[in-house]
């Protein structure tokens, strides 16, 4: 865990830029303490971004896999290494053929080779290649994790095999018990988009050639995996009957893929209708329970396919990647799904990783109640506070509430506007004092200007999906309610004692 206690010392100030969130090696998230902090980032400022100690690992290679990288480039015979070539370390050789395969769809001329390097299968690209190589690390999340890079490297031991099963079979155990159905319809993956890339594989089969239909807006690799990896996806923000039906028809896509809510603006399609519709059709529904929490709602009656970040409610620390993939027992395809099932559930995700993941769950049941007490807390003293616009939180959505299990709460998530826009936006940011960074789900609170992180290059098209880049983003943590609201309340009004 943390050596710096973030719940009562968080990183908010300029001094905190690049500081790991958790402070530990394996941290997914890192401080972007003020609003010109998250500019120069999403920039590629140098000088901010040699300050960083940590990377959300998809978007940029983790400092420990990024020295594996290196290594790899390094001892490549002479006129190998060319001028804008770059590395990425997979955990396996199937992983990294992936990789490889889609480098050469999108460019066939291009360069690419894998290598061996301290026992990761890792892929050369060219400069041709590289940009290609990135977007497939980023949007699929199957590369290489920090502590199987820190094994590579003889800086962390290798588990034993025996404990790493234990903790894979505890992890999914404790799954099956929150889903309410058996541990053969669960498989364990390194990252929740991984989870994805699996299930868009099994439809591929299924539905050859065919572009997925996204409804509602979309997390940026939700949409981006099948656009840019498969055959293609369509968005509809018009989640009305007849919009869904019309796209349905018109489309006749290979899978309806939904988040339960949507990120940042929270909102749920009417599942059971949307099931109904695409069911009739032949059509396989997809849904992505991250936010939500599979602790708050049950989505399988009407999913077919459910994928999750294990990374965030569930694991609960900010210190490992890793996503699940369910198999609905209630699905017509179920036994079409399990016929490409792995036979033990467990085949990708790093054993180092597990055990991380398993530590880190043993508190789910009794932690994502407290998260929603306190984000439900928190949007209430927001919704009332005079500077602020308007908030964001699954407690406004009649659809969501239909697919909440009994006692349930509402997740960590919110978000909100202020009434001065972007100028008021920037002051509350850099105000505020609690950890400033991307990711949810951890214990201590976490904020940033999410459009600006997830849709920095496309923010006018962020701006008519009704998504505005001034919106900030809070994922609510285990700060007593009272002690975390008179943060806020000094950020929101600057000017009082």
């Amino acid at each position: 865990m943390s050596s710096r206690d973030l719940l009562r010392n968080p990183c908010w100030q300029g001094e905190d830029l690049g500081h790991p969130l958790p402070d530990s090696t394996h941290a997914v998230s890192v401080a972007l303490p003020r609003w010109r902090d998250v500019i120069a980032y999403e920039d590629n400022d140098p000088q901010c971004r040699s300050q960083l100690r940590a990377l959300y690992p998809r978007f940029a290679l983790h400092p420990l896999v990024a020295e594996v990288a290196q290594q790899a480039l390094a001892m490549l015979p002479t006129g190998m290494n060319s001028p804008g070539s770059s590395a990425w370390p997979y955990p396996n050789g199937a992983a990294a053929q992936l990789a490889q395969q889609h480098c050469r769809r999108q460019t066939p001329s291009a360069s690419t080779q894998i290598v061996d390097q301290l026992g990761l299968a890792v892929l050369i690209a060219n400069a041709e290649a590289s940009p290609h190589a990135k977007a497939f690390w980023q949007h699929a999340g199957l590369g290489a994790s920090s502590r199987r890079a820190a094994i590579s490297l003889n800086k962390e031991a290798a588990p034993a095999a025996g404990a790493a099963h234990r903790a894979k079979a505890l992890v999914i155990e404790r799954l099956a018990a929150i889903y309410g159905c058996d541990t053969q319809q669960f498989s364990l993956h390194p990252s929740g988009m991984a989870a994805l890339h699996t299930a868009l594989q099994w439809l591929t089969t299924m539905r050859q050639g065919r572009p997925t239909l996204q409804i509602g807006f979309p997390y940026v690799d939700v949409l981006k995996l099948p656009q840019v990896v498969f055959a293609g996806s369509e968005l509809l923000l018009d989640s009305s009957s007849a919009a869904m039906e019309a796209a349905l028809d018109r489309i006749d896509p290979a899978a309806v893929i939904v988040e339960l809510p949507s990120n940042p603006l929270l909102q749920c399609v009417d599942l059971p209708t949307l099931a109904r519709l695409a069911h009739a059709r032949g059509i396989p529904v997809i849904a992505d329970d991250t936010i939500g929490s599979c602790l708050n709602i049950d989505p399988l009656p009407y999913a077919d396919l459910i994928f999750s970040s294990l990374t965030k409610s569930f694991g609960g620390r900010g210190d490992v990647l890793a996503g699940a993939l369910v198999v609905s027992p209630h699905s017509r395809w179920e036994q079409t799904f399990q016929n490409q099932h792995s036979p033990a559930g467990f085949t990708g995700l790093d054993d180092g990783d597990a055990i991380a993941l398993e530590q880190g769950s043993r508190d789910v049941q009794a932690r994502v109640p407290q998260l929603n007490r306190h984000a439900q807390a928190l949007a209430k003293k927001l919704s009332s506070h005079p500077a602020v616009a308007r908030v964001y939180y699954p407690d406004q959505c009649p659809n969501f509430r239909s697919l909440m299990r009994p006692g349930a709460g509402h997740g960590c998530l919110l978000s909100f506007e202020l009434k001065g826009g972007s100028d008021q936006a920037r002051v509350v940011y850099d105000g505020l004092s609690v950890c400033k960074g991307p990711s949810l789900g951890t214990p201590f609170s976490l904020v940033c200007p999410y459009v600006l992180l997830a849709h920095y290059d496309e923010l006018a098209w962020a701006q008519a999906c009704g998504v505005p880049s001034h919106l900030l983003r809070v994922s609510v943590g285990l700060e007593q309610p009272e002690e975390l609201w008179q943060r806020f309340e000094r950020a929101l009004s600057p000017s009082s004692p």
